[in-house]
Parts: structure tokens; sequence; C-alpha cells
């Protein structure tokens, strides 16, 4: 009995002595204003009007050891405030009582949409700005949140007004009506020249409809939504009048196709919109000065690979592309100073025949994002399945290029035996370790299919990872360019002159300077 007894009085001290200190740790302290922030000002990028950013983060800290509590956590334009909170995993705009514990944090979540035509003002351009506050009188605290908020044109699929369903196209390729998938709808007559006035963020397909052109201002820029794109129609054209611009920071003057979140980790992310689609039939396409990026096809070009203008192509950027950078199947292109880099598959596809000259241009690929099956430069002319098409490889001219990558071989060369397979690569510098010999395509002794070419020699690229293809002072390129061709394209891509002494690509080289040289390093 009295070891009962023992045990009783040592198992109850025992559960004294556990709640005691279980309540000790949750004895919290008033907050007295000693918090740490992980920024003192929040800055969640640029958004346009409308759009949600995405989610950002404040680390708060309690490094004090008391368990504190602070009476109030809020936005300080309260439930006004176009910015959402999440604290501790509860979503609100004011809350109370938070706790912390001694020597640890809580994340607070933020993010904001703005409605531009709230704001009362009439610039394009507007810094939205609130505060997130700690408690209160002398012991509060703030963290500063700021964003820029950018107007924008809109241009919208169809909505049924009863179902709320939108609107998908019937689009006509090859001369028959195809009903697709895909949201969008004809742009009207008033949105077919694109101004420079403000930016345009397109949902779904913006189709240009057959015969009319959409024209595209010097200076434009051009917000694709996710799944988003141009589709040019059957007797219809695209005219992109970009222009050159002498701060290559701004890039002021040309025009700019990109997806329509501004955020920096967006930047450079390949796959955030579709693609600028050619349909067969759609003829006197035009891109001048243009930057096409991180979408999942840059330009993807159909038919007509007897239609000398089908597709004209000049001083122009294309990166980080999902699929391909310029896919064309069984058409017509022609491009001068075209820089492209970055891309899931090749660079520049010319499937199922064509027609293809690049003259001055770069057109690599050095994606590391995963694997890739094909290299820069795909050719092929293989037939079309349940077509009656004729898949004649009719010409493939690459005249004074780089084609290079981080693959042994960025040229694939796919005859098909029974179509014609015509190309030739003239004063070219190419990555090609490995060849097959016993395959005619490859004797590089045949100057029909290939002269004055340089293999495997180091471009000597400026800066690889910020897509800069500038060469160097130690590039094989220099003075290495036919002056034939030169002098048909007589400046570079920078608008530098090229006709004395001309090198290979689409830019003539600079002197690197230490800093250059620190970065490539």
């Amino acid at each position: 009995e009295k070891m009962t007894r023992y045990i009783y009085y040592l198992l109850t001290f025992g559960f004294i002595l556990l709640w005691s200190s279980c309540r000790e740790d949750f004895e919290f302290s008033p907050s007295s204003g000693n918090l740490e922030f992980s920024v003192d000002t929040l800055f969640l990028d640029t958004l346009f009007t409308n759009i949600s950013s995405s989610t950002f983060n404040v680390k708060v800290y309690n490094r004090s050891n008391d368990d504190i509590v602070i009476p109030n956590v809020g936005l300080a334009l309260g439930e006004a405030s176009d910015y959402r909170l999440n604290v501790d995993g509860i979503p609100g705009k004011v809350f109370n009582n938070i706790e912390i514990q001694a020597q640890d944090s809580i994340f607070i979540f933020v993010e904001t949409t703005v409605d531009f035509s709230d704001l009362n003002t009439n610039t394009t351009d507007f810094v939205y700005t609130d505060q997130i506050e700690f408690d209160s009188n002398e012991n509060q605290q703030t963290v500063e949140l700021v964003t820029l908020v950018k107007d924008a044109k809109f241009i919208l699929p169809n909505r049924d007004n009863t179902t709320r369903v939108v609107e998908t196209l019937i689009l006509n390729i090859d001369g028959e009506p195809v009903e697709t998938d895909m949201e969008g709808r004809e742009l009207l007559p008033n949105e077919l020249t694109f101004t420079n006035e403000k930016p345009y963020v397109i949902y779904g397909y913006a189709v240009v409809p057959e015969g009319e052109t959409l024209n595209i201002e010097a200076g434009a820029r051009i917000h694709f939504h996710e799944n988003s794109g141009i589709i040019v129609s059957n007797n219809a054209s695209i005219k992109v009048n970009g222009a050159f611009s002498n701060d290559q920071d701004t890039l002021e003057n040309e025009v700019i196709f990109e997806g329509d979140r501004l955020e920096t980790s967006f930047t450079n992310t390949p796959g955030q919109w579709g693609s600028i689609w050619l349909l067969n039939g759609s003829k006197d396409n035009v891109i001048n000065y243009a930057t096409i990026k991180n979408g999942t096809i840059g330009l993807l070009c159909e038919g007509d690979a007897n239609q000398a203008n089908k597709l004209n192509i000049n001083n122009s950027q294309i990166y980080n592309f999902a699929s391909f950078g310029i896919l064309g199947r069984n058409t017509n292109i022609i491009g001068n100073n075209v820089v492209i880099n970055n891309v899931g598959q090749s660079s520049i596809a010319g499937i199922n025949g064509g027609s293809y000259n690049f003259t001055h241009s770069t057109l690599v690929n050095y994606w590391n994002n995963s694997s890739r099956q094909f290299p820069a430069l795909l050719l092929n002319n293989n037939t079309i399945t349940d077509s009656n098409s004729n898949t004649d490889l009719t010409q493939a001219n690459f005249n004074n290029c780089i084609i290079y990558g981080n693959s042994r071989n960025e040229i694939s060369l796919n005859d098909n035996e029974e179509n014609a397979f015509n190309f030739k690569f003239t004063n070219c510098l190419v990555r090609l370790e490995r060849r097959s010999n016993d395959n005619p395509n490859f004797d590089f002794n045949n100057t029909l299919l290939y002269q004055d070419n340089i293999f495997n020699d180091d471009p000597n690229f400026k800066d690889i990872e910020l897509n800069n293809f500038i060469i160097g002072e130690e590039s094989a390129a220099i003075n290495e360019a036919n002056p034939i061709f030169s002098n048909l394209i007589p400046l570079d891509i920078l608008n530098i002159d090229r006709t004395i002494a001309p090198d290979i690509g689409a830019y003539q080289h600079v002197i690197f300077t230490e800093e250059d040289m620190n970065n490539m390093n």
C-alpha cells in the first residue's frame, strides 16, 4: 500500500512538473517592437492591371528569448488595400494576436492584383504602395510594399453572355474550316495596328483575318498570356516594323514579343506562351528588328514553299523557346542578321522540304534545361502524311552564318532520297564533330555543298547565358565571311558597317573589356 501511494505521488508530481513546464512555454509576452524582417521593403516587381502578381514572402523573426504575441498585424490601408496577405496559413488583410516563439520566425506571404482604372492617374505606369504594420503606437514597425502597375490594351477572346463559355477558333487550314480547342478571336478593324503607346496583352490567339494586315509599329510591346499567340490567316499578313535601337539596354525602337508575367523570375523562362503562327496561304510577312522570347515556338511558318515573300525576317532575336525558335513546314523563309538561342529542340527546323536562305545569322543552341533530341539546325524533306504536297528541299543556303551550340553535332541533314535535297553552307562556322563519311551529304570536299567553312573552332561569344552573341577578338569567325554576301547585308545587327573585313555571324567582333572577360570566366 505504501508502494502504491508512493507511485501515485510520484506520477502526480511528474504530471504537475510537466504541466507547469508546458504552461511556461506558452506564456507569451506582448511584442516590444524588436521584430526583425527579411526585407525592409518588398518589391513585387511589375505587373499589368488586373493580372495577379506572383506570391512573395517576408520572414518575421523573434530574436529574443521570450515567446511574444503581436497584438495587431495588417495592411495600413486595411480591407481597402489591393494587397493580400497570408499569415501562418491564414488569408486576410488584418490579423490579431500573432504568436512567435522565442528564437523563431513566421512567414507572411504577399500578393496583389491592381485595377489601373481605380488609380485616378493619367499615366501609363503607376507605383502602388502600402505597408504591413506590426503592432501600434510606440511599438509599431512596418515593412513597405511596392509594385509598379502598367496600363495596357487587352485583346480578349469572346465569351458567350449566357453560358459564359469562352469561344474557340475555327481556322481555315488548307482551304478547309477546322474546329480547334484554342481560345481566341479575329482582330477587329480598329485593332489591326499595334502602336507603342501602351503594351498589348493578348489572351488566347489573336487572328489576323483573311485579306487583312496586322501592322506593328516600332517600339511596340506585345505580351501573351499562357496558351496565347498570333495567327496570320490565308491571304493575310503581319508586318513588324521595328527599327534599330541605339540604346541596347532599353531596345526602345525594337518590337518585343514575350509573356505577360513581368516578374524578374520570368525574364528568361521558356514556354510561357504559344507561337506566332503563319498559316499556309498567309503572305508578305515581314519582321524587322524584333525580339521574340519565352514561348513554345517562336515562329511557326507553314506552306507556300515557292512564295518568295512568305516570310522575311531581319535584324531579329529569338530566345528561350520550349520547342523551336523557327519551325518551317514546306515553306519559304529568308533571314538576315537573325540570332537564335536556347530552345528545347532546334533553333531552326526546316521540315517537309521548302526553301530557306539565311545570311549573316547566328543560329546557336546552348539549351541546358533538359536533354534535347535535335541539333541547332534541322533540315529534312520528309513526305507529309496524307498529302500530295511536293516536299522537295528546293534550296537551303546558309551564308556567313555561325551554327553552333553545346552538342557535338549541331546540323542534321535528313534526306529521304526520294525528293530533292538541295543545300549549301558557304563561309560558315559550324560545330560538327562527328559525321558519317559514307553519307554524301557530309562530303566536305564537295564544293557544291560546302565552301570555305570552318569546323569546330571557338566562336568566342561574349555571354552565352545572357544571350549575348557578340564575338570577341579570339573568335574564329573574324574576317572569314564571304564579302559577296556581306556587301548585300552591309550592316550587322548593331548597325555596324561590315563591308570591310567582314566577320561570320550577325555581329562584327569587338575587343572585350576586362569586366567582359571576368564575366565569361
